[in-house]
């Protein structure tokens, strides 16, 4: 649906998009993220066409979009603001976009009422919108977008006005409406989380580049680079001294852990400015095992507990590994959920931790 090719956006000597080459495919739920000043909005305006390029090329549904104004594309936009008229209905807002349509009013207020009906406000039509909470208002842009049927609709951070509650409820909600729908859904968001609930594919963005473009399982289980890894979630670092490299696999001194070997699927890029090999973990790759329990995971390895935060659902514990490869230099976190019957142990306590090498990923 979308292809951008060697995509390039300057501002004066400022490189905001720097040689873009990705694709979109119709009918998926696709997202930019990075940080802030990364480029996605700028990304999401270009193939808007709300800002001009500089080179390369941008082709929406097979047809190029050089001197295609914003208004005569296929696209509509969900700003963070949503830029809703106060002093309008909710129904005035959602058929702002028809007010050139050649469509009689009858149709034209049937088409609205379906738009209102696909984001549940059915119903709401009269209400003033000055009178709707954040999450309603949210809505209201949505049916505005949709009602004009585009193949491609952009959402700059739509949700990020929200509270989390609500915000949570959302992104549920907004995965229900892009199925129902079927059209080309592109989120622009700098929450990591909400990128992994709601998409299909995720590009990882810095400085102007995409660093990884990948799905939601692959990016945070199996991150291209250190900078991926520490910006998806959360991942523990520790040193690791590279012992041999067969090809096949690579054989590494981790402290805390041991000797690991790790086939190279489970090797990625560091960090041209990193100290050197490292090895990274999730929180919840790790297990915390009672005295008298055996775990699946194929490997132990003493610790001590050096501080403990309750979550409600969860308990994330900071410890420091003491294995075979010696101490860790800082400790690490982990993650427990809080099932019923389950200790929490205090800070101070020694525990086991069951760890397997298929959670391990390798920078080097």
């Amino acid at each position: 649906m979308i292809e951008c090719r060697d995509l390039n956006k300057y501002y004066g000597d400022y490189h905001a998009l720097r040689d873009i080459d990705l694709t979109i495919n119709a009918g998926e739920f696709f997202s930019l993220l990075g940080p802030s000043g990364c480029g996605k909005t700028t990304l999401l305006r270009t193939i808007a066409g709300f800002e001009d390029i500089s080179s390369g090329v941008v082709m929406i549904d097979d047809k190029h979009m050089e001197d295609v104004p914003a208004n005569k594309r296929p696209t509509n936009m969900v700003f963070q603001s949503y830029a809703i008229f106060p002093h309008l209905t909710v129904a005035e807002n959602v058929a702002f976009g028809l007010r050139r349509d050649p469509r009689s009013k009858a149709e034209k207020a049937a088409a609205v009422e379906e738009a209102l009906t696909m984001v549940g406000l059915k119903g709401f039509g009269g209400r003033a919108a000055h009178a709707l909470s954040g999450g309603q208002r949210q809505r209201v842009a949505l049916a505005r977008a949709l009602i004009l049927k585009p193949k491609v609709l952009l959402l700059d951070e739509p949700l990020s006005a929200l509270d989390r509650k609500m915000r949570e409820q959302m992104q549920v909600e907004m995965i229900k409406l892009q199925r129902q729908v079927g059209i080309t859904f592109v989120l622009v968001t700098h929450d990591q989380e909400e990128a992994l609930v709601m998409s299909d594919r995720i590009a990882v963005m810095f400085e102007g580049e995409i660093a990884q473009l990948d799905g939601p399982e692959a990016l945070y289980a199996r991150p291209s680079t250190r900078r991926v890894a520490d910006f998806i979630g959360v991942m523990n670092f520790l040193p690791a001294n590279v012992l041999s490299d067969s090809g096949d696999s690579v054989s590494v001194e981790v402290a805390g852990l041991g000797r690991v070997d790790l086939p190279q699927k489970q090797v990625s890029r560091a960090n041209p400015d990193d100290d050197g090999p490292t090895i990274g973990f999730r929180p919840e790759t790790m297990t915390i095992v009672g005295a008298n329990q055996t775990h699946s995971q194929t490997h132990e390895t003493d610790a001590v507990i050096d501080e403990v935060v309750y979550y409600g659902d969860m308990t994330y514990y900071d410890l420091r590994l003491e294995g075979p490869g010696g101490s860790a230099s800082k400790p690490v976190r982990i993650s427990m959920r809080n099932l019923f019957g389950r200790d929490v142990p205090d800070v101070g306590t020694r525990v086991r931790v069951a760890w397997s090498p298929g959670s391990l990923v390798l920078f080097r």
